[in-house]
């Protein structure tokens, strides 16, 4: 399947979308390249405290769950427009019939929260530590100024293993505003990503390229 109109695909990875002098560029990320990312937050098994995955846990024979969620990179680049705006709360996948609304960092800390028991010792210190990094990488819902780059992470629900494509809406981009700062000019902007698909063993493993 191709692309919408004004999407394109840069290298093998990553979507752009245009509109006059604004350009949105999407990439979905597998949990290796997060792990890079975060590489001082992924190498202490289950308490490695990288908020978007396991880190580098191992799995018992059989452990199905290796992803935590479904993780894409954002970049808006505004060479035109006085401002822009993107609301990630208004971000969703969808996947054979079924929506996929991105998580905010509320959802995310009552994820973790569940992680602190008790709130002391070294399991607050990690819900912490992920709510710290989860602050500085989110993509943020804030006006982009011309001449600005801004970029940052949208996070979504994990997909069940059998999907293998989704399509990725922006619902309300906001290019202008009137003098009482209200949106007179929004676009939806939509783009399509492919997916490698896990494929199940009799024993119950999953082995799967988390991309996407």
């Amino acid at each position: 399947m191709g692309q919408p109109d004004r999407v394109d695909l840069i290298g093998d990875s990553t979507v752009s979308f245009t509109q006059g002098e604004l350009q949105v560029e999407l990439r979905a990320l597998t949990d290796a390249e997060l792990n890079r990312q975060f590489s001082a937050h992924s190498g202490d098994g289950p308490s490695s405290t990288n908020p978007y995955t396991f880190g580098d846990t191992r799995f018992w024979e059989g452990e199905k769950e290796r992803k935590r969620f479904t993780t894409f990179r954002i970049r808006v680049t505004n060479d035109g427009y006085p401002k822009v705006k993107i609301d990630p709360s208004r971000m969703v996948l969808s996947a054979d019939g079924a929506e996929y609304w991105s998580l905010n960092l509320q959802q995310l800390d009552t994820y973790y929260r569940a992680y602190a028991i008790g709130f002391r010792g070294n399991e607050y210190a990690r819900y912490q530590e992920r709510l710290d990094i989860l602050r500085r990488t989110l993509f943020k819902n804030e006006e982009i100024f011309i001449g600005q780059q801004v970029e940052g992470y949208v996070v979504f629900p994990k997909l069940h293993h059998s999907v293998s494509a989704v399509d990725l809406v922006i619902h309300d981009a906001v290019l202008r505003f009137d003098y009482r700062n209200e949106p007179v000019e929004t676009v939806q902007i939509e783009c399509h990503f492919e997916r490698e698909v896990g494929k199940i063993y009799q024993d119950g493993r999953l082995d799967l390229d988390p991309a996407g």
